[in-house]
């Protein structure tokens, strides 16, 4: 299918494949554009020669269009970007950051920007900045997430009524029918993540891969809004969260307990009791670990069933 997404990005299907920090290496990124969606390598959890190998890599793993995702609240930000310039990579998503700060900088070496929201009022401010793309995340994504808790259903339809530029639904969408859904509400494309997370060319360690099949319903929860808020499976780590929590702790005291790269012992590494482990509510519907051209294809068949049955209602 063509539409602004497919165009934007020349890709063949309006799927973004999220770069999720210790999930999103090379292998998955090429794997994802190879099957027609979009790949992204997630920046977040690398240090800046290791994001040139995996760009170098997935450069010859693929010869689709792929991107780079970079929160830009690291220190490194200068070397990062002076990266993905030398290297060639023409899509970049930011995040965490304001976005004015780097898209006329990406936008003049011939990068295409698109900037993570969750809300209007981000959604705004990131167009203001000239972006060429949004994604708007709902509350139920995994990870780092919105303070206001709007969820995609509530948050697609509002930035859409104000945005001008493409709109990409991101947050509880791991299915055909939910890509569907976010389209009817005026997306343009959808930004999948957690459903990667579960997929075979995943960085994330086995045993997270594990845990994320057999998340059900209720299993995940956001915490710690006082720092940065983020979804997490409800493990021992996260319960040591809500036992500190009935003390009433100062943000120093959250961050004692939170340390030091616990979302790499969790995800990465495979510590299932004191890692963080980071994953969307949508974990509930996934079921298996497969192949990420096998979950781009599934995705597109069962959003053309979707179609059709909407149409004999």
């Amino acid at each position: 299918m063509q539409n602004k997404i497919t165009q934007l990005f020349n890709i063949k299907h309006p799927i973004i494949q999220a770069g999720m920090i210790w999930n999103s290496g090379w292998r998955l990124a090429s794997a994802a554009s190879n099957a027609g969606a979009l790949g992204l390598i997630g920046a977040g959890s690398m240090y800046p020669e290791v994001l040139r190998e995996h760009i170098q890599k997935c450069k010859k793993a693929t010869d689709k269009p792929f991107g780079v995702n970079v929160p830009m609240l690291y220190p490194n930000i200068q070397e990062i970007m002076d990266i993905i310039v030398e290297e060639g990579v023409k899509i970049v998503f930011t995040s965490a950051g304001n976005p004015k700060t780097w898209t006329t900088w990406l936008q003049d070496k011939g990068i295409t920007v698109v900037h993570v929201v969750s809300s209007v009022k981000f959604a705004l401010k990131a167009q203001e900045a000239g972006v060429n793309a949004v994604v708007a995340e709902g509350f139920e994504a995994g990870g780092h997430n919105g303070r206001d808790e709007t969820t995609t259903l509530t948050l697609i339809p509002m930035v859409k009524e104000q945005l001008q530029i493409p709109l990409i639904a991101a947050g509880g969408i791991a299915t055909g029918k939910a890509m569907l859904a976010a389209m009817v509400l005026g997306a343009d494309g959808v930004q999948v993540g957690s459903r990667f997370v579960a997929s075979e060319e995943s960085s994330a360690h086995q045993d997270f891969k594990q845990v994320v099949v057999d998340v059900k319903e209720g299993d995940t929860q956001l915490t710690l809004k006082e720092l940065a808020p983020v979804r997490l499976v409800k493990n021992k780590f996260f319960n040591d969260i809500q036992e500190l929590y009935k003390t009433a702790p100062t943000p120093e005291q959250l961050k004692d307990l939170l340390g030091r790269a616990r979302a790499k012992r969790g995800m990465f590494e495979g510590d299932l009791d004191d890692g963080e482990l980071e994953i969307g509510q949508i974990a509930g519907l996934i079921h298996d670990i497969k192949p990420a051209a096998q979950i781009v294809a599934d995705m597109m068949l069962e959003f053309e069933k979707a179609k059709e049955n909407i149409t004999k209602l």
